[in-house]
């Protein structure tokens, strides 16, 4: 798919043929917005619109219609056991990782009670906060924090080591902070969660993004990506090992197939939607394969092209952050952790960070103010109504890019 003669970049792909692939980027805009969501590739939109123009019905094994029905829900489930490294039986579609969470904080709350406990923590995002705070509140069960420290933007060593008790039931993490970039060791608090018999709950919306993930290996009971956060279309997508899946009942109805991973999926699916979600898992699978893609699984085509991409972003992040050190004392960085990534939160003292914002789409470049649903994390850095801007990168952003962000920021402040 990435096949160009022009050279391979100093990080294993070529920018340039990989932008080729991205009608969108045609507008000029340089585009800083990715881990609110990512621009789409024409394969993955091809994928979508075959599906939704070629026979289809609800699945079976007689019509064409029916079987290209049953066929798009395989091939996604395949495709998600490749990228996240778990049997394609343990694949539950969602419109959402934020609807897959609060299902599953609903079903995991059922035998909760008075007692026992919920670990939480300060720097996820609300969509992995809330619905376990809700469901815990509803059965009776305690609310624990694990605290982040602003001036490391990394969990609080302290906090972590008091959080997990032997009355916790769920540990709910993120394997990166969609506002700050922070990777925090989910291991080490997977390990500790299940020395006590509790679970670990993985918000891996930002992670999955820009990092090549073992779900087994992270130590995570049930992990949630968001395909559009990496060239895919909107929905969500929640990975478990399919014998934990058996165990749980959730609401149905009663014609509904009992089966797993089904079990978990109400209604017809969107075979579309599936369709496209499987074309980004290729996509990514073929920015960079290795030597001898023709011979080599999905995964570990996956595995070289993840690894090719972490290395060209965390190039562009290291240009952005020695541009944004020489404008001094005009801008904070509250992006400090020792793993962290391509995501920069910034804040501009004396200024308002949406007037920045503003003033970098005049000049086509894209990187938004907010909060971003991140509610704790702002909080603990007491940022209060101040909205910060977030610079974060995906694979097809260039050197160009990061040269226009770093102008626009430099004029932005040059105003008197």
């Amino acid at each position: 798919m990435m096949t160009s003669t022009a050279p391979a970049g100093p990080t294993g792909f070529d920018v340039a043929a990989l932008r080729a692939h991205f009608p969108s980027l045609a507008s000029g805009i340089a585009h800083f917005d990715g881990p609110g969501g990512t621009q789409t590739p024409r394969p993955v939109a091809d994928a979508v619109t075959a599906t939704m123009t070629a026979p289809i019905s609800n699945r079976g094994t007689g019509a064409l219609s029916e079987t290209n029905a049953d066929a798009a829900v395989g091939a996604f489930r395949l495709a998600y056991a490749d990228l996240l490294g778990v049997p394609a039986a343990g694949i539950v579609y969602g419109r959402s990782a934020t609807q897959l969470t609060f299902d599953f904080s609903r079903i995991l709350a059922q035998d909760w009670g008075p007692g026992d406990e919920v670990v939480v923590t300060r720097l996820d995002h609300d969509a992995n906060v809330r619905p376990w705070v809700l469901a815990a509140e509803r059965a009776g069960a305690e609310v624990r924090w694990i605290d982040l420290d602003p001036a490391t933007a990394e969990f609080d060593p302290a906090s972590v080591a008091d959080a997990v008790t032997d009355r916790t039931r769920l540990v709910a993490v993120t394997g990166a902070s969609n506002l700050l970039g922070t990777r925090p060791d989910v291991r080490t608090i997977a390990d500790a969660a299940h020395a006590v018999g509790a679970q670990v709950f993985v918000d891996g919306v930002h992670h999955a993004a820009h990092q090549f993930v073992d779900v087994p290996a992270l130590g995570a009971d049930f992990y949630v990506c968001s395909p559009y956060k990496f060239l895919g279309p909107h929905c969500g997508v929640l990975a478990a090992d399919p014998g934990l899946l058996e165990t749980l009942r959730p609401d149905k109805l009663i014609p509904a197939t009992d089966v797993v991973p089904e079990r978990f999926e109400l209604g017809t699916l969107p075979y579309e939607m599936l369709d496209g979600a499987t074309a980004a898992v290729d996509f990514l699978a073929d920015i960079a394969p290795g030597d001898d893609p023709a011979n080599t699984s999905r995964r570990e085509r996956l595995r070289a092209s993840l690894h090719a991409v972490d290395a060209h972003e965390t190039r562009l992040r290291h240009r952005i952050e020695e541009g944004l050190a020489d404008l001094g004392a005009d801008v904070v960085v509250h992006s400090r952790a020792a793993d962290r990534t391509p995501t920069l939160l910034l804040t501009l003292p004396g200024r308002k960070t949406r007037d920045a914002y503003r003033f970098l789409l005049d000049h086509d470049v894209l990187a938004p103010a907010g909060s971003f649903y991140a509610y704790e994390p702002f909080r603990r850095l007491d940022l209060d109504d101040e909205h910060a801007l977030r610079l974060g990168l995906a694979p097809y952003n260039d050197d160009s890019d990061v040269t226009r962000v770093l102008h626009g920021l430099a004029a932005f402040l040059a105003q008197v």
